[in-house]
């Protein structure tokens, strides 16, 4: 997916929540501010792919401040709210559909917003407003493995009972970030959840990006992409880095729409749940 004018301001208030997270130190967060300004102003046009200009944008900040993880207090207090809620909302029915939706509940959690507004939110209902689950659970009776791409650091806890459900059928592989970037699930987040063991094959991008950026992938994750039947893609940033491939049907993207440009390239409202095979 290609950025929209829209962009541009998410990305600019991106290189202000990083820096402010990264650092107390003033001088230095305005360094880091000035440099992801720098950055965005250089970098952004509408043929650009935002994840590959945000990425830019977390290692200048990164490399400023001294600080590799500068969401490590939110992905914490995320990784908590999430355990807390996936125990309240405990699914009543384990099949396909029930822990879909349950999985997608998970990715209502936006760094953007305040944490008990997300809370609220998350004791809603979901429904798809675009739903190719049917085909994409017709399809996994086929399939011998598949990729699920994980998103922020709480929604492991909502990812479980699908996973579990899905590796009756397949060899599934749970894929995280190699290093962290924004507050998508790391190797170390994993840990920290006490998931590691229930999650089971755990692989990684090879990565610090948002989404994923192929440029910068490991090559074992490129065999593993290549060679999946299936790809359960989770959260807006995948979303918008693979749309970029042509569509052939065996990636499945998993989220909220929580942003206009998102929800425009898809002609479905903001906010909207989204099942789509790809």
């Amino acid at each position: 997916m290609k950025a929209s004018k829209y962009c541009y301001e998410c990305l600019q208030k991106l290189a202000y929540q990083a820096a402010g997270l990264a650092t107390n130190d003033e001088p230095a967060k305005a360094r880091a501010v000035g440099e992801g300004l720098k950055i965005l102003g250089d970098d952004f046009s509408l043929d650009s792919v935002t994840i590959v200009v945000a990425t830019k944008i977390h290692d200048a900040v990164k490399k400023i401040t001294g600080n590799p993880d500068p969401y490590r207090q939110m992905k914490d207090k995320e990784i908590a709210v999430s355990r807390e809620l996936s125990q309240a909302l405990k699914l009543k029915h384990e099949d396909f559909a029930s822990c879909l939706r349950f999985a997608a509940l998970g990715n209502t959690i936006d760094f953007f917003r305040p944490i008990d507004g997300i809370e609220r939110e998350m004791k809603g209902r979901v429904d798809f407003v675009i739903d190719d689950s049917e085909r994409f659970e017709a399809r996994l009776k086929h399939a011998g493995r598949v990729l699920y791409l994980a998103d922020n650091a709480g929604e492991a806890f909502f990812d479980l009972p699908l996973l579990r459900w899905m590796r009756q059928r397949a060899s599934v592989a749970y894929v995280a970030k190699a290093s962290p970037v924004q507050d998508d699930v790391t190797l170390e987040d994993i840990r920290r959840t006490g998931l590691e063991a229930q999650l089971g094959e755990i692989i990684t991008t090879g990565t610090a990006t948002p989404g994923i950026d192929f440029s910068q992938a490991s090559a074992e994750f490129k065999r593993e992409f290549d060679s999946a039947d299936l790809i359960f893609a989770k959260g807006m940033g995948y979303y918008e880095s693979l749309s970029e491939l042509p569509a052939e049907g065996r990636v499945f993207y998993c989220f909220k729409a929580k942003c206009q440009p998102v929800a425009d390239s898809l002609g479905v409202p903001l906010k909207s749940y989204v099942a789509m095979l790809w």
